[in-house]
C-alpha cells in the first residue's frame, strides 16, 4: 500500500519528478561511465607496461638492474633455463635477451636506443615484437647475423626504411666501443611512439658477435597463464636456482618490483575511485534533499490530515521513504542502461587519445583507451547510490512524521 500511494504522489508533480530522476540518472552514469573509462586506462597501463619487454617475472644475475652493463650479465643462461622447466606452470612462455644501451647512427642521425638481442619465436609468445607487430619488411630470423628491425617512429626521424644500412654501437665486454653495420629488415610498430624510438632488435647470435659474448645473456623474461601466480612462481624459480647454481647470485623480480609506479598506483586505485564515487553523490545527495525537503513541505496540509486521520508519524517516514527508494530505483535503472549503452558504443572504437599521445605516453597509456566495466564496480556504485541516497531521505521524512496536525491544518 505504501509504495501504490507513494508512486501515485510522484506523478502529482511530473516535472519535478523528472528533474530528480534525471540528476539521479546522470549521477549513476557518470560514476558507471568514468570508472570504466579509468579501468580502460589502468588496463592499458597495465598492458603496455607488461607487453614491452617486461612480462610478469624477469631474472637477472644480481646487480645488473642496479647497472645494466654487459659485464654484469649472467655467465651461462642454461642453469636459468633448466630451473624454468621445471618450475613454471603449464601454459607459461619464456625467452631469453641480451640487452644493452648503445647508439644508432645513420650518414645524417644518431640516437640512443636499447639494443635488444632476441630469439623471434620465443619473444613473440611472451611480448608485443612479434609478427603481428610488424608494419613493414620482414621479421628477424633466429640467426640473422646483420637484420635489424627499428621502431617505426625512428625509421621516421631517421628519415630510412627496409633495406637501408644502420651502424649500431655499444660497450662490449672489454670496455671497448664495439660497432656493427646491420641492414634494416623490417619495421615494427608498438602502442607507445616511446617504444618505437627507443628499441631496436637484432638476433642473439648477432649481439654476441658484436659484443664478444660467449654464453652470457642479460636476462629471462617469463610470461604466465595467470597474473596472480607471478609471486609464487618467482619464489620456485629462486628456490630452484639456489640449489641449482649456488655459484651465481640471481635476481627474481615479479612486475611489482619491475614496475614500481604501476603498481603503486593499482594499490590506491579502490582510494581513487571511492573518492569519485563520493564526490557525485554529494552533489547528487544535495539534489535529492532539497527536492523531497520541498515536496514535504508543499504537503504539510496534507500529512497534518493524515495524522488527524489517526496515521502513525511511522506510517509517515514510510511513505516518504518509499517515494525516495521508488525515485532512486527508477533512476539507477535509466543510469545503468545509459552507462552500458555508452561502454558498448565505444567498445570497439575507444576514445582516442592520439592528440595528446604525448601527454598520455608519459603515463605509459596507448594512444586509444577502451573502457572496461567490471561486475564490481557496477554493484559498488549502485550499491552506494541507493544506500546513502535512502539515507539523506531519511531527515526529510523525519520532518513529516513531525507535524502536528494542529500546526499542519493552520499552516498556509
Amino acid at each position: 500500500m505504501f509504495f501504490q500511494m507513494a508512486w501515485r504522489n510522484l506523478w502529482r508533480n511530473p516535472k519535478r519528478t523528472f528533474v530528480l530522476l534525471a540528476a539521479i540518472l546522470v549521477g549513476v552514469w557518470s560514476l558507471i561511465f568514468f570508472t570504466a573509462f579509468m579501468m580502460g586506462m589502468l588496463d592499458s597501463m597495465m598492458h603496455n607496461a607488461i607487453n614491452t619487454l617486461t612480462g610478469h617475472i624477469q631474472v637477472h644475475a644480481q646487480g645488473f638492474r642496479d647497472d645494466p652493463v654487459i659485464q654484469n650479465a649472467m655467465p651461462d643462461g642454461a642453469p636459468v633455463e633448466n630451473a624454468l622447466r621445471e618450475t613454471l606452470p603449464q601454459g607459461s612462455h619464456w625467452t631469453m635477451r641480451i640487452r644493452m644501451d648503445g647508439v644508432v647512427n645513420t650518414a645524417r642521425d644518431t640516437a640512443g636506443v636499447n639494443i635488444v638481442g632476441v630469439d623471434p619465436e620465443r619473444e613473440a609468445a611472451v611480448s608485443f615484437f612479434g609478427p603481428k607487430a610488424l608494419a613493414e619488411g620482414a621479421m628477424l630470423g633466429k640467426d640473422d647475423p646483420y637484420a635489424i628491425v627499428v621502431g617505426r617512429a625512428l625509421a621516421k626521424d631517421f628519415d630510412t626504411g627496409v633495406g637501408k644500412k644502420m651502424v649500431l654501437m655499444a660497450q662490449d665486454t672489454s670496455g671497448e666501443i664495439a660497432s656493427r653495420a646491420f641492414r634494416i629488415k623490417g619495421i615494427y610498430t608498438a602502442e607507445l611512439e616511446a617504444t618505437e624510438k627507443g628499441y631496436v632488435f637484432v638476433s642473439i647470435p648477432a649481439a654476441r658477435d658484436m659484443l664478444g659474448l660467449d654464453k652470457q645473456i642479460s636476462e629471462f623474461a617469463v610470461l604466465l597463464p595467470d597474473i596472480s601466480q607471478s609471486a609464487p612462481v618467482a619464489q620456485k624459480i629462486s628456490a630452484a636456482l639456489k640449489q641449482d647454481d649456488p655459484g651465481t647470485a640471481y635476481e627474481v623480480d615479479t612486475w611489482k618490483e619491475l614496475l614500481p609506479l604501476i603498481s603503486a598506483y593499482l594499490g590506491n586505485v579502490d582510494t581513487y575511485m571511492y573518492l569519485w564515487y563520493l564526490v557525485v553523490f554529494i552533489a547528487m545527495g544535495f539534489g535529492i534533499v532539497n527536492t523531497i525537503l520541498m515536496a514535504v513541505l508543499e504537503r504539510i496540509r496534507e500529512f497534518g490530515l493524515l495524522k488527524a486521520l489517526g496515521m502513525k508519524p511511522w506510517w509517515i517516514v514510510r511513505l516518504v521513504l518509499a517515494e525516495a527508494v521508488l525515485l532512486l530505483v527508477i533512476g539507477m535503472i535509466g543510469g545503468n542502461l545509459l552507462g552500458f549503452a555508452s561502454v558498448a558504443a565505444l567498445s570497439h572504437t575507444g576514445i582516442d587519445f592520439s592528440a595528446f599521445a604525448r601527454g598520455s605516453q608519459y603515463f605509459g597509456m596507448s594512444r586509444v583507451v577502451y573502457p572496461v566495466i567490471t561486475l564490481n564496480n557496477v554493484v559498488a556504485a549502485n550499491l552506494l547510490v541507493f544506500v546513502l541516497g535512502a539515507l539523506v531521505s531519511v531527515y526529510p521524512a523525519v520532518k513529516a512524521a513531525r507535524f502536528t496536525p494542529v500546526e499542519a491544518l493552520t499552516h498556509t
